[in-house]
């Protein structure tokens, strides 16, 4: 156990003088959080709409009101413009509408009355999200002025659990935690390994009395401990920064990282014990989890709307399920009962990679 230690103690040293090395550990984690939670964002806020209001009545200025009003959009005006069109064409709005003359008539005496919602389709999923905010905010101005043309309302009544306010950071701080501890564990853990390869230094290690195994788990400890670090201070972020608390037990949380590290940890020997450079388990480490982490573990693309081989292939991704769990956890304030299929499925991925790793790791590297 004390010789160990030793090692343990000196591939911490290794990483602690590299300042590359901590950059990628400490310093990607914290931009990449800091760039999903503020930048990146599927909520739409603050668009600039145009108003051509050709009936100008106390109707439609209320309608107007209400609109500016919410904090969805923002009037825009330009003085001597008379084209509206041409001003979406360059650009400067992304929603027209259009009050038809005689509005505040039509609702009066027939109880109905119609305006024109005019997107910029160039971005389809944009153009529907205004769309459906624009009626949203109509269909809530007909109910204050209770329009409704038949005697019987059916006024649905919509609630948003867990997420009242539609923030982008509850869907986007879960995956980039299972992004950033994938990336690092997975990458560092394999290129630390291969240099010893590439160095000779491993055919030292190999034949002292100290097991393979040993030599493998020294390397990977310091990768877990900082990896530990990495997934605390991503929560302190979350929680002080971003606004985004954790409404289920840290404990819980914790322990279901850790495992993920672990699991990201038995990747990176897997393909450390597979290559034979540096480059290579970069390469590897970078392309063949940075992809698959982003397409397959739900955060950036809907699983559920992908062809069924693809929905079966997600299945074999770690990130999906470590998303499941850091989701349901801190969004939805669940325990284990809810999570443990998700659980076991990483345990068992965990346990097949280091498995397979053992048994394919080299004791005489020529």
């Amino acid at each position: 156990m004390k010789r160990f230690l030793i090692f343990v103690r000196k591939e911490f040293y290794h990483v602690l003088r590299d300042k590359k090395t901590l950059l990628i550990l400490f310093g990607m984690p914290l931009v990449q959080i800091l760039i999903f939670g503020f930048a990146l964002t599927n909520e739409v806020r603050n668009t600039r709409v145009l108003i051509v209001d050709h009936a100008k009545d106390i109707a439609s200025a209320e309608l107007s009101s209400k609109i500016d009003a919410s904090r969805y959009f923002e009037l825009f005006t330009e003085p001597g413009s008379t084209d509206p069109e041409e001003s979406m064409r360059a650009g400067k709005v992304k929603l027209i509408i259009v009050i038809p003359t005689g509005f505040y008539a039509s609702m009066l005496h027939e109880h109905k009355a119609k305006i024109q919602i005019i997107t910029d389709a160039s971005d389809p999923n944009t153009a529907t999200t205004l769309s459906n905010y624009v009626n949203a905010i109509v269909q809530d101005y007909a109910t204050e002025q209770n329009l409704a043309s038949s005697s019987l309302k059916i006024l649905p009544e919509t609630r948003m659990l867990y997420n009242p306010q539609l923030k982008g950071a509850p869907n986007f701080v879960p995956g980039v935690m299972a992004l950033v501890l994938m990336l690092v564990c997975v990458m560092m853990t394999a290129v630390s390994i291969v240099r010893e390869k590439e160095t000779g230094t491993m055919e030292i290690l190999l034949v002292s009395p100290f097991k393979p195994m040993m030599v493998i788990l020294s390397k990977a400890i310091p990768y877990l401990v900082l990896s530990i670090i990495n997934v605390i201070s991503i929560v302190l972020l979350s929680v002080f920064v971003l606004d985004l608390p954790v409404k289920g037990s840290l404990v819980l949380l914790f322990a279901e990282s850790i495992l993920f590290i672990i699991t990201c940890l038995s990747l990176g020997i897997f393909i450390s014990v597979k290559t034979s450079t540096q480059q290579t388990a970069m390469l590897i480490s970078l392309m063949g989890m940075l992809l698959p982490t982003i397409l397959f573990s739900g955060f950036m693309f809907p699983i559920e709307n992908m062809p069924v081989p693809l929905q079966i292939i997600s299945n074999i991704i770690p990130a999906k399920w470590y998303y499941i769990i850091v989701k349901s956890i801190m969004i939805k304030g669940v325990g284990i009962e809810q999570i443990w299929k998700e659980t076991l499925i990483l345990l068992g991925i965990t346990t097949a990679l280091l498995f397979i790793s053992l048994k394919s790791f080299k004791i005489r590297l020529a």
